[in-house]
Parts: structure tokens; sequence; C-alpha cells
């Protein structure tokens, strides 16, 4: 049976090929895994695989040739980001550009980021809840990402702070950036607390494990904040929301975004 035989894939849902961005930690690709693990025990008939656009394996432009390779017709990608930045936009495409001239009988759906969603915020705070943190007017909290050289990205951090603030009753709620933009969680963290709150948490706005947890971790603690929540992770909400995006991709035509002409 050769690549692409449209009986092979005929009566099978098209295949989930989830990309994370990819860490040199271990412990981020081991993350992500748990979290498809749990897709796939939602939805058993479904091929989910996950792929990685640096320091981990498989490659995301060698796992999307594999699933050709194995038969597949039409395949699902889904950017397993928080938020739509360079490695959404430009990143992946040029990947799925490269891969759609080298396999052309491969149909690509491309769904959006897990982010932004409001099952994020319900993660964020059923993290938050399990280091005995809740929403009280006594209560500063920080949101914090691992920060963008985009300024649409940061935006939409910006705004799932708001959003949370909306769900209350925090004292007040602020985003943070771990890298490529301000303010820092130290910076958060010290400003809220010299502004008079008596407490201050920080929900760790990461889909998994590595520097920029740690990061977050250690700087948040070192100026006094009094709850750090561990990343998203594994948890109901983003397998769910993971299932969301890949049923919303088939409602669409194949296609990916085109970049410009280099």
């Amino acid at each position: 049976m050769s690549a692409g035989d449209p009986t092979r894939s005929a009566h099978r849902p098209a295949p989930l090929l989830a990309v994370a961005h990819g860490s040199a930690d271990p412990r981020s690709s081991e993350a992500v895994e748990r979290i498809f693990e749990r897709v796939r025990a939602l939805r058993p008939d479904l091929d989910v695989r996950t792929a990685y656009l640096d320091h981990a394996e498989p490659g995301a432009e060698a796992a999307l040739t594999r699933l050709a390779a194995d038969g597949a017709g039409e395949a699902v990608v889904l950017p397993a980001l928080l938020t739509a930045a360079y490695h959404s936009r430009v990143d992946l495409p040029r990947l799925l550009e490269r891969v759609s001239a080298a396999v052309p009988w491969l149909r690509i759906r491309y769904a959006s980021t897990l982010g932004p969603h409001p099952w994020l915020l319900d993660a964020v705070e059923r993290r938050l809840h399990e280091t005995g943190v809740r929403a009280s007017p006594d209560t500063s909290l920080v949101l914090a990402s691992a920060g963008s050289s985009d300024p649409a990205a940061n935006a939409v951090v910006a705004r799932a702070a708001e959003r949370l603030a909306a769900r209350g009753p925090w004292r007040s709620v602020v985003p943070a950036f771990a890298s490529m933009a301000s303010p820092a969680p130290a910076q958060a963290v010290a400003r809220l607390r010299a502004g008079g709150a008596p407490r201050v948490a920080v929900a760790t706005y990461l889909l998994a494990p590595g520097l920029f947890s740690d990061r977050v971790r250690d700087q948040a603690l070192s100026e006094g904040a009094a709850a750090v929540s561990e990343p998203l992770g594994d948890l109901p909400e983003t397998a769910a929301l993971a299932l969301h995006r890949y049923t919303e991709a088939l409602r669409t035509e194949p296609s990916f975004p085109r970049l410009p002409a280099r």
C-alpha cells in the first residue's frame, strides 16, 4: 500500500500531531507527553503524536513526514503553545511549506494555538488551588508567562490577567514575563508588595516545566511571594482544549499560513 493511499485513511480520523516548543530540560517533553497521553485516553480512536521545534525528538518535520509515510492522507497540526507568536506564525508555517512540497498528497490542517481560551484560565485557577491560593481581596496575583519579542503575544497574556481579575475577587492581577519583556516576575512581585499588597501569589502560565518555570519560581520567592503554582501541564483543561482545537481545525479547509516569498 503506497503512502497516502486513500483506502488507508478513509475510515480513520485525521491524525493529530501536536508540536511543542521543546527544551533541553527533559521535564518539559515529559510533561508534554503526559498531556497527550490524556488526549489519547479521551480519544482512543485517534492517532495522536507529539513532536518538537527544538531540543527534543522527534522533530516536527520528521514526525509529519513519518505520518505521510505511514499512510496518512490528512493531518491536523496543533501548535502546543499558549500564545500565537513567532513559532506559530513563522517557524511552523515554514516547516509545513517544506513538508507540503515533499509530500504533496498530505492535506495539512493547521489548528490554532492552545491559547488564549477561558479553559486555560480554569487551569490556572486549578493550579493555584493546589497551592492553597484562592482569589481574595487581600491577595494580588502575578500571571507569569515565558514572554515574547512579539508585543501582540505579550498583550494576550496581559488580557488573560485582566480576565482573571474580572473573575476575582483578587486585589489585583498583573502580567509578568520570564524573558523578552517586562516586568520580570521579581519586578512584578516587588512592585505589588511595595504597593501595599498583604499577600502576593504567582501563577505560572507555562505549559511545561523547564528553565522559565524555574526562573519564575526563583524570582518570585526571592521577592517574598507567598506561593507559586506549577506549570499547567497535564490537566483535564489542557487535554480538552487540545481536542477542541483539533475539532475546530477539521471544520476548516486544509491549509496553513502562507509566508511571503523570501
